[in-house]
């Protein structure tokens, strides 16, 4: 029933809420090491600093220049134009379930080799070995089998290709979302648990958060997405600091190319 919350907000926040410059949904990361280098960012992304620098964080060392890249659950879109333009990929293609969100991406996201197209996670509408990378941020809390969305991925992955994830979840369900995936197809090369670097992005970035909510969302819709969008003082955003939820990153590799 929650995954079917999810999956409705995020259609409806795709139907209403059209402005471009809205181009993320994530709750971001923020290092936490001083002496860690800056992302060097264009003055348009600025902005949008920490739910890149998520991104950033999940390809992490993963050498993405002339590969083609998948993105399954791209949202709006900014995170699929952040690699495009960043990452030197051959091509990166972002599908996702929401046909509203895949008007607004073609609409708005241009960059060489960037493509869109709606359709399911689970049953990703690409042929076998079509891609070197998957990237999937914030988004396998929809979905009602990861399992089966593992299997699609390693469907679509060419051998030695790379799964590049993060997620959130409660505390219990994080610990069967990282027993999935460590029994799934795929190998884990590398998983941390990044919910401080979660906590200090979400607090970083509450006053653009907030704005943009007032700018944006009529204000009866305001206290149901205070949670949603994990500003400070809201539910979410406290059981992250409790250690209620959990938020990690992860990095997933097809081995083989063996029937599973």
């Amino acid at each position: 029933m929650r995954q079917v919350a999810w999956r409705s907000l995020y259609e409806l926040l795709g139907s209403r809420v059209r402005r471009p410059e809205w181009a993320f949904m994530n709750y971001g990361y923020a290092p936490l090491d001083p002496r860690q280098e800056t992302l060097a960012l264009g003055p348009a992304d600025e902005p949008d600093r920490m739910c890149i620098q998520l991104y950033d964080h999940v390809v992490g060392d993963v050498d993405l220049r002339g590969a083609d890249v998948l993105e399954v659950g791209c949202g709006r879109g900014g995170g699929s134009s952040f690699l495009a333009r960043y990452r030197a990929p051959r091509t990166v293609t972002g599908v996702d379930l929401s046909r509203a969100g895949i008007a607004l991406c073609r609409r708005y996201r241009h960059a060489p080799g960037l493509s869109f197209v709606q359709g399911d996670a689970l049953d990703l509408p690409f042929p076998d070995d079509s891609f070197d990378s998957v990237v999937n941020v914030e988004s396998s809390h929809c979905y009602p089998s990861v399992e089966t969305f593992l299997a699609e991925v390693h469907r679509v992955l060419r051998p030695g290709g790379n799964l590049l994830f993060a997620d959130l979840r409660g505390k219990v369900a994080m610990a069967e979302l990282e027993a999935t995936l460590r029994t799934s197809p795929l190998e884990v090369v590398d998983m941390r648990d990044i919910t401080p670097n979660v906590c200090t992005a979400l607090e970083v970035d509450d006053d653009r958060r907030r704005a943009l909510m007032d700018a944006w969302i009529p204000r009866p819709f305001h206290r149901p997405l205070e949670r949603f969008v994990a500003v400070e003082g809201s539910s979410t955003h406290a059981r992250f600091r409790a250690g209620e939820n959990r938020y990690v990153s992860a990095r997933l590799v097809k081995t083989t190319t063996a029937l599973i």
